[in-house]
């Protein structure tokens, strides 16, 4: 009966243990002690953005911000565990710290600054218009009447929307097709049932130069639109992290890491 009771005991005290540490992820407001004391960090993604967050055919995740995040988080012995998210639900995610970072082709905007704080950038990104040749666009005025796709939540919809004079004016009704991936948005456009898609740069051509044959693709360049630097976001309170984070990036300048990773994955040392 003792032997009972006291297995009684200790389930009660390993309950109460789990729970309070949920509660402590919950509402700490500096994440860094808990990262370090655990060492893993929870990075939420959308696991369908190439070449920055992907699965391979094998399921593995590959892709530039998979490499930068695990060469950061490595200087200080620590694992990171990727989450794939909703991408619109990406800064409630953070809020509700089923995540640590977002860190995926993420840009730093005004907009998002009033919700996350970010690191150092670490990488120029623009806004592109991706079209098939035969569909005869070579301006975004060709684009009158037609389709036009964009992912929800990306920088590319929320441009899109700050800027409708520079093309949004012209797309069939004014108002694009949203997609949850980039993937399902090139799906249709293969298919013809939109005509162009408007997305982030590393992502278009890193897609169109892997195709069978890229020719068959034609790329706009960004008109209208200011370009976009990529950087981490965390939750406000995260200083100390995000001082971790910064002085990661600076280390992996220094040592020639950052330029080793932007030269595999986009074949020059981008900016």
């Amino acid at each position: 009966m003792k032997r009972w009771l006291k297995f009684l005991f200790v389930a009660a005290v390993a309950v109460i243990a789990v729970g309070a540490s949920g509660c402590a992820r919950r509402t700490a407001s500096n994440s860094w002690p808990r990262i370090k004391q655990d060492k893993k960090v929870v990075i939420g993604l959308d696991d369908s953005f190439v070449p920055m967050g992907f699965r391979e055919k094998n399921g593995q995740l590959k892709g530039f911000d998979i490499d930068l995040a695990k060469a950061v988080f490595k200087l200080y012995g620590i694992k990171c565990d990727f989450q794939p998210i909703e991408w619109s639900m990406k800064e409630t995610e953070l809020k509700n710290q089923t995540i640590d970072l977002i860190w995926n082709g993420y840009s730093a905007t005004p907009e998002r600054a009033k919700k996350v704080a970010f690191s150092d950038d670490y990488l120029v990104n623009h806004q592109l218009l991706v079209t098939k040749t035969k569909y005869n666009v070579n301006s975004y005025a060709d684009m009158k009447g037609k389709s036009l796709g964009v992912q929800t939540g990306s920088s590319g919809a929320a441009a899109l929307d700050a800027n409708p004079k520079a093309l949004k004016q012209y797309i069939k009704g004014q108002d694009p097709v949203l997609y949850d991936t980039f993937t399902n948005a090139f799906l249709d456009l293969n298919a013809g049932r939109i005509q162009g898609i408007f997305m982030d740069e590393v992502y278009a051509r890193y897609y169109v130069a892997h195709q069978p044959d890229p020719s068959s693709y034609k790329i706009l360049p960004s008109k209208g639109f200011d370009s976009e630097a990529f950087a981490v976001g965390m939750r406000k309170s995260d200083t100390e992290l995000q001082s971790k984070i910064n002085q990661g990036f600076k280390t992996l300048e220094k040592n020639g890491t950052m330029a080793k990773l932007k030269q595999k994955w986009f074949g020059t040392d981008a900016n």
